[in-house]
């Protein structure tokens, strides 16, 4: 019953992350860009840790958490730089 209901996030996930860069090339405005890229982190993030459920090996989740701690900073600086044109005061 796991490996269907792995089957079936893997490919919802998967499904989702190349929709998301659909809207990362196709997207109009730069705000559309940085949402999408936010959203491929969430996705990767996804489809890391259930490749750790699938494999059963602990270090995916740390490779998560460092995804999405980098996921985040890159997000405030992209919407810093977006909002007053620079990262760095």
């Amino acid at each position: 019953m796991l490996t269907y209901a792995l089957a079936f996030a893997f490919s919802c996930f998967g499904a989702g992350f190349l929709l998301t860069l659909a809207r990362l090339l196709i997207g109009p405005t730069m705000p559309d860009r940085i949402l999408a890229v936010d959203t491929m982190v969430v996705n990767a993030i996804a489809l890391i840790v259930l490749y750790g459920i699938k494999t059963g090996l602990g270090f995916n989740f740390e490779a998560a958490m460092l995804l999405s701690m980098t996921g985040f900073v890159s997000t405030v600086a992209f919407c810093k730089y977006l909002l007053r044109g620079s990262v760095i005061e």
